[in-house]
Parts: structure tokens; sequence; C-alpha cells
């Protein structure tokens, strides 16, 4: 068998996109989740980490800010971001150019941006009255949210849709995708 493709998660969170990964991954004949990595101690990605049975690490700032970070990451084949919320280092990006993929709550380049995540970006599309929103997938550069975009798929925003309403037709979608869309980028 020819040595897998190794994926590192990157996630702030609870974890919920970084564990539907992993699942759909678990037997995969050539792509692997070989660790978990997040910048919170406390999140909840660790359990869920423990739980999948795949390693875990938490790093600090003035780590990942710092360019020798790239040894702890020498392992891998591409970057998955899932509920990860800091701006990339460039060092970062020219290390794995076009492998380091995002996943946005919304349909950018609309709602995209620095704070633009979680219930913000949710409660910024119904303030505008959009009738849809979506998930984009998208590389990661040195801006938030600005990389070339893979894949979007799109709902829509109901009259009585509350941020937490919307937020649950938007987690459907990413579960749905995510996994597919990092497959067949990584397979190329």
């Amino acid at each position: 068998m020819n040595k897998p493709i190794n994926l590192a998660i990157f996630a702030s969170g609870s974890g919920t996109n970084a564990e539907n990964i992993s699942k759909h991954f678990e037997d995969h004949d050539s792509i692997q989740v070989k660790e978990i990595l997040s910048n919170r101690k406390s999140a909840g990605v660790h359990a869920r980490a423990e739980k999948l049975e795949i390693p875990s690490a938490t790093f600090s700032r003035e780590q990942f800010n710092d360019p020798s970070f790239i040894k702890q990451l020498s392992d891998f084949d591409y970057i998955i971001l899932a509920g990860f919320l800091w701006l990339i280092p460039r060092y970062l990006i020219k290390a794995f150019p076009n492998k380091i993929i995002n996943i946005h709550p919304a349909l950018l380049p609309k709602f995209g941006g620095k704070g633009m995540y979680g219930t913000n970006v949710h409660k910024a599309v119904i303030e505008s009255g959009d009738k849809e929103s979506g998930i984009t997938i998208h590389l990661v550069n040195e801006e938030y949210d600005k990389g070339k975009i893979l894949f979007q798929s799109k709902c829509e925003v109901a009259k009585n849709d509350t941020p937490e309403s919307l937020a649950q037709k938007i987690h459907a979608l990413e579960y749905e995708h995510f996994p597919k869309v990092i497959e067949r980028v990584v397979l190329g």
C-alpha cells in the first residue's frame, strides 16, 4: 500500500466538523486524519479526538507564529481548518501551497473577514435580508476568507430564521459536503 495522505485538522471549538471529517476518513484507503491541533486547551475537539483515538495537541499563539512550528507539521500533506479562528501565518501558507483548506459558514465573498465566524455570520446574513446563505470551502491565503473558492452550497434563509436555526441548516451543509470536497481536492 502507498503511504497515506496525512491530514492535520486545526480546530478552535467543539470539533463537530473535525469529528465528521475524521469519521469520513476512518477506513479510507488513501487519506487519514493523523492529528487534531487546537489553539485552545479547553476546546471540546480534544475530547472528540480522544474518543476517535486520534492524537491531539494544543499550541500557543507564540508557537503558531514562530516559523519553527513547521517542524511539528512535517508529517502532514494537508491542513484542514474546521472552525479554526486565527489568521494563518505567511510561512505556513508558503510551506503548504494550495494545501490548506477552510470552510466558511456563508457564501463568500459576502460575510467574510475578521470576526465573521459562527453566530456573528448568521446574524449578519439575517440582518442583511439576504434570501439565501450557505457554505464556502476555499483554499487559504494571507487574508481571512479571500482564498480561491473550491465549492459552495446554498440554503434558504426563511423569514422566521434565527441565527440558531440558520446555523443548523449551515451545519447540515458542512457535514454533508466538507469531507467529500476535501477528498476530491486531496486525491486531485
